[in-house]
Parts: C-alpha cells; structure tokens; sequence
C-alpha cells in the first residue's frame, strides 16, 4: 500500500512580512482580549441589572453583548488570516486585556459608568493598532479597526449621555 505524502503548505505571502502580521496580530490579540473582557461583563451586567431603568438597560446590555460576541469572530479570523493563532482562556484573555472585571454587582449606573470606560479602553486599544496595519498597508485591518471604533465611540457616546444631566 503506498504511504500518503504529507501536502506542506506554502509560506503566507499576502504582501506583509512576517514581523509586521505578527505585530498586527499581537495588536489584535489585545483588541480580541479587551473585547472579550467587555462581552463578559456586559452580559453580567444584564444579568444583575436591577432598578427603575431595568428594562432599558437589559435590553441596551443585550444588544451591546450580542454584538460584542459577533465581533469577537471577526477579529479572531483576522489574526488567523495573518497567520497566528487566536488568544483564547481566562488566562490569556487576562493577561492580554486592559479593562479589570468587576468585582461583585455594582449599582446600575455604575455598571452604566463602568461600560462607558470598557469600551472607551477597547477604541483606545483599536486605535493602538492603527499604526501598525498602516505602515503594512494592511486595509483589510485598517478596515475592521475603523468599524470596531465607531461601534465603541458610539456605543460610549450612548451610555456616557444616560449619567449626564
């Protein structure tokens, strides 16, 4: 019987060196972290809300969460289309993020509060990457950073105007 021959893939040649997707990519694993991080804690404060705005914070929170679920694929699969492997775990997710969990069931403007510097911190970190997917002319990068940021200005923006006045 012949003996299968193992196929080698060819080395990625998309028109970015290596260093340059492997810097994106570590600057997408940060973004994939900080909004994982938000994704869970948005979906707890949904959980827990309670209050006289109860319903309309619940239902904000799980539109908010249901998005930053959908989202966490798309940068995941660019960091694959790179050619790196996805962080993923507890572990990773919190060594690479800048936004802390919260601890315990705050009140539900605090959670309000709380969610505004979350996604402040993810376009922050957004943001962060701009740099690196320009000097590689990588559109493809710069494309999905420049939606991530206007979901999270927004999103921010939204939040920000139910603690003021």
């Amino acid at each position: 019987m012949a003996k299968a021959s193992a196929v080698v893939a060819p080395p990625i040649d998309i028109g970015i060196p290596a260093d340059q997707r492997q810097a994106i990519a570590a600057g997408l694993g940060r973004l994939l972290a900080d909004s994982y991080v938000l994704y869970g804690k948005t979906h707890g404060f949904h959980w827990n809300v309670t209050g006289p705005m109860f319903n309309t914070l619940h239902l904000m929170f799980m539109d908010q969460y249901t998005e930053l679920w959908n989202a966490l694929d798309v940068v995941a699969e660019r960091i694959r289309a790179l050619g790196h492997p996805a962080p993923f775990g507890g572990a990773a997710f919190a060594a690479l993020a800048s936004i802390p969990e919260t601890q315990g069931v705050p009140p539900a403007l605090e959670m309000v509060k709380e969610l505004v510097m979350g996604h402040e911190a993810v376009a922050r970190t957004a943001r962060g990457v701009f740099e690196l997917a320009d000097a590689a002319n990588d559109q493809p990068t710069a494309d999905l950073l420049t939606q991530r940021l206007q979901i999270h200005e927004k999103t921010a923006w939204m939040l920000r105007s139910l603690l003021e006045g």
